[in-house]
């Protein structure tokens, strides 16, 4: 980072905060700018990576101490001027504007030394020049001009882990390897397919006392045999036979937990049919959610000379009704 950086970048206003913003402050409003700047919230959006990057370079200098009160010294001595390159004889002449009236000379040159020449040099000038330049000593401080860089936040990484459907329903702690070292994440109860965790600090560890990054986990679930995910809910579709279906019944329908539920199926339930058992779905910290067991109505596929008789006396007993009238009707609208 260059002295002209300093002088032509306001941190300040880069950051959102006044200048005597105090630490937690201008921690809060990093914070904020780079969650909505970060390139993973805008893909392919080159602002929003420029902006990213300037609030970065903002907080590095104000959340130092000592950079902060060499960033203020300087920009208060620059006053608004600008260094310029030098000149053909090799001389700062940009200098000479920048600290000419500082030193009460209104067109004077103001010489410095870095050796031990510095006869023109005014009482405690090499004293000022070495702490904004970040020099060790009265000498040779120039070329360090900013000191070491400034904290900086440790990149976001991503994980994948895959769990057995029951497991994802009542929530897990997982081991996963990133970067050579273990992270236990904890995945909440109720994590559908696909669904991204993303745990706080996680990430790659932040350079010279920054924050550490996050981790986001993508976790996979394996599909059940029964059940499937609706938000908090369970559901699961349960055969009925035709009897059941048509003149009503009370069913044992299977649970997650391994037990099982008593369902009353009423008369004329029609295949397709949702029916819901409060309170047996997931439960997570907004409470349980509710099992939602959907009618199959089964159709025998052979049926014995008694069952073929029984059926075809239900037909001659409701020939007088057209189960496809409505059908009609719609398709005519």
């Amino acid at each position: 980072m260059s002295g002209q950086d300093w002088l032509e970048k306001d941190y300040y206003a880069a950051l959102g905060v006044p200048k005597d913003a105090d630490q937690a402050a201008i921690k809060k409003a990093y914070r904020k700018l780079a969650r909505q700047m970060h390139p993973d919230h805008n893909p392919g959006d080159p602002t929003a990576e420029g902006k990213f990057k300037d609030v970065g370079e903002a907080y590095s200098v104000l959340s130092d101490p000592e950079q902060r009160q060499q960033y203020d010294q300087l920009r208060a001595m620059a006053g608004g001027a600008r260094f310029s390159g030098a000149g053909a004889g090799g001389g700062a002449a940009g200098f000479e504007d920048l600290f000419g009236g500082g030193f009460g000379g209104g067109g004077q040159r103001v010489r410095f030394s870095t050796g031990g020449g510095g006869q023109d040099m005014p009482g405690g000038f090499e004293d000022i020049l070495g702490g904004l330049f970040g020099g060790g000593g009265g000498g040779g401080g120039f070329g360090g001009f900013g000191g070491g860089r400034g904290p900086r936040p440790g990149a976001d990484l991503e994980a994948v882990t895959t769990l057995p459907f029951r497991q994802a329903t009542e929530g897990s702690t997982v081991s996963l390897n990133v970067e050579g070292r273990t992270v236990n994440a904890r995945i909440p109860p109720g994590v559908h397919d696909g669904q991204k965790i993303r745990l706080r600090g996680k990430g790659r560890p932040g350079v010279n006392g920054g924050p550490a990054g996050d981790l986001v986990v993508t976790v996979r679930v394996t599909p059940h045999p029964v059940f499937t995910l609706d938000g908090n809910n369970l559901r699961e579709t349960v055969p009925v036979a035709f009897d059941e279906a048509a003149l009503g019944a009370q069913i044992e329908v299977p649970t997650l937990d391994g037990g099982s539920v008593r369902v009353k199926i009423p008369a004329g339930t029609p295949s397709g049919r949702t029916l819901r058992v409060k309170g047996r779905g997931i439960t997570t910290s907004k409470g349980a959610g509710d099992l939602l067991v959907t009618v199959m109505v089964v159709v025998p596929q052979k049926l014995s000379g008694a069952a073929r008789d029984a059926v075809e006396a239900f037909g001659v007993a409701t020939s007088g009704e057209d189960v496809r009238a409505d059908l009609r009707t719609q398709a005519r609208a």
